[in-house]
């Protein structure tokens, strides 16, 4: 067992088993190019204003509304949109990648 080469974690045993399994099922792995980076950043980056915009105005709409019923909806619509913001970010990350 001592031939002079460290041991290898879980994480990494983990993913020489996954590469061993793509390339078995004929899959390639071919890097981003650089446009392909710049995209998926702006599309990040856009994406991340949306919801701290979001954040912001439901923390503010949250503040002058009293009434917990109505706190309760406004809460629902928030995640509701989040996920919504989230869901389309992702879509366009997978088009851009």
């Amino acid at each position: 067992m001592s031939d002079g080469k460290p041991l290898k974690s879980a994480y990494e045993l983990a993913m020489e088993r996954l590469q061993k399994k793509d390339a078995d099922a004929g899959v390639e792995h071919t890097p981003l190019t650089d446009a392909q980076k710049a995209a998926i950043a702006e599309v990040r980056k856009v994406y991340e204003a949306r919801l701290a915009e979001l954040e912001i105005l439901h923390q503010s709409t949250l503040r002058a509304t009293p009434d917990p019923a109505e706190r309760f909806a406004l809460e629902e619509g928030y995640r509701q949109e989040r996920g919504r913001l989230i869901a389309e970010r992702d879509a366009k990350l997978g088009q851009a990648g």
